[in-house]
Parts: C-alpha cells; structure tokens; sequence
C-alpha cells in the first residue's frame, strides 16, 4: 500500500458556499442577504479616515457579546444616535445625552458600552497631537495574513490584536479587547481573513 506523506495529502476542504451567482462565500455570508451584501461590498475594505473608523472600532464594541447581524441592523439607529459617529460631537456627550440613549430602541442599551463610546471619541480627539487615530491603528498592521482555507482555520485573535489592544488602552480607549481588536483589523482589511476560495479574497489590496 502506497503510503501518503503530510506533504502529498490533498489540502483540506474548503466549506465556503457557492450562492446562485456562482460566488463563494463563507458561510456567515451566505444565507442572510443583507450579511452577504454587508459581505460584498464592505467588510475587509481598508478603512483609512477617522469617522469611519471610530464608527467602526464603537460597533465592534457593541457587538461584544452579541451577534454581528444584530449590530448591522441597528447601524442606522447607531449613526442617528452617536451624530454619525462624528469623534468631536460625541466627545462632547454628557449625562443628558446618555440618558437619551439608554432610552433609544434603535440601539443596543447598554451602559458601559454607550459610556465607552464617549470615552473612545474623547480619547479618539486627544490621539490627533500625535499623528490620529487611522494612523495609530493602522502602524500595528502585522507583516502577514492568515490564508484559512476553512472557517475554523480564522484565528480570534492574534499578536498583533494584543498589541493593538494595549495600545488603544494606553492611551484611553475602553472595549477594546484583543479579540475584538482582531475582529476590527478583519473588517478595516488590515488582516485578510477571507477564505482562499472566496470571490473576495485579495480584494482589499492590501496583499495582493
């Protein structure tokens, strides 16, 4: 009998899904249609001007604990609540304003999280004497990417999520775990995360 070797094993199999238009996705992607066009169009687009990226490190925040189809659906609610994510107006929040949010539907109420996001912008603000927030985030972009070819194959986290973690930390920012840190660099195409099979592999440009 002819003995296989790990290097003469056939690679795993991938477990994207090929929808009805012949495209393959990852399976989170691939039922519900606004994930799939969430999927499509933005997540893993680099990410590299400072409202949008505050608005996406204050969703990533929400959604701890949470799955991201509930945080989707309500982004509309978010943006009217937080003034689009505006870093200077929300940093100006007080008591009134948390009350108002924590009495708004369209939102997810939770105190420390809303509280969070005021204290992000605030930090978010004072980050613009020394070089701005897409900068800062965007130096702890790692030398490399993951290549999974299977959804478990994607890690949760990574060396460089711990850092970019304590980092944010150090100087202010809250809710800002490694692993939710990792799940920002997967969305903002800092990482490709992507699965090799998928349409939307390399797309970001970032590694080819």
């Amino acid at each position: 009998m002819t003995q296989i070797t790990p290097a003469d094993a056939p690679p795993p199999a991938s477990d994207a899904i090929i929808g009805p238009d012949g495209l393959a996705r990852p399976r989170w992607a691939s039922v519900d249609p606004m994930l799939r066009d969430y999927y499509d169009t933005e997540w893993g687009v680099p990410v590299r001007e400072e409202q949008a990226l505050f608005e996406r490190i204050s969703l990533e925040a929400f959604q701890s604990g949470l799955s991201w189809a509930i945080i989707l659906r309500k982004r509309p609610g978010f943006r009217t609540a937080f003034a689009d994510f505006d870093p200077d107006r929300v940093a100006a929040f007080d008591e009134n304003d948390v009350a108002r949010l924590l009495s708004d539907e369209k939102i997810v109420r939770n105190r420390l999280k809303v509280r969070a996001t005021i204290t992000n912008a605030q930090a978010a603000v004072a980050l613009r004497e020394h070089g701005g927030l897409v900068d800062f985030v965007w130096s702890f972009q790692p030398d490399d990417t993951p290549r999974p070819q299977r959804q478990a194959d994607v890690p949760t986290s990574s060396a460089a999520s711990v850092a970019l973690s304590k980092a944010l930390k150090k100087v202010g920012f809250v809710f800002v775990g490694p692993t939710t840190m990792f799940a920002l660099m997967e969305a903002i195409g800092m990482i490709d995360t992507h699965l090799l099979d998928s349409h939307r592999r390399g797309s970001s440009g970032v590694w080819g």
